[in-house]
């Protein structure tokens, strides 16, 4: 077996609403930088996977996302895999 590490982004669907993206893009102008806009908030997941190759721990990490680590209703996700 091998040590596999993944890195998983999980955002918002781009056609739902984002309260918490929307209310950090509203703050923006009273800070000062009122040049950025459109903020999206979403959770970056890093994990270990041990398995007996690249492919294996791929399958493994879209398992866990579409199980446990992304609401498929609400979010997307994406992810890459490194051996490490």
């Amino acid at each position: 077996m091998k040590i596999f590490r993944a890195s998983i982004d999980v955002m918002p669907h781009d056609n739902l609403l984002d309260p918490q993206g929307k209310a950090v893009s509203n703050s923006m102008a009273n800070l000062g930088l009122a040049e950025i806009s459109g903020v999206r908030i979403g959770k970056h997941i890093t994990l270990q996977v041990d398995a007996k190759d690249k492919q294996a721990a791929e399958a493994k990490v879209e398992e866990a996302c579409k199980k446990l680590l992304a609401n498929m209703v609400m979010e997307k996700y994406s992810f890459s895999v490194s051996e490490g």
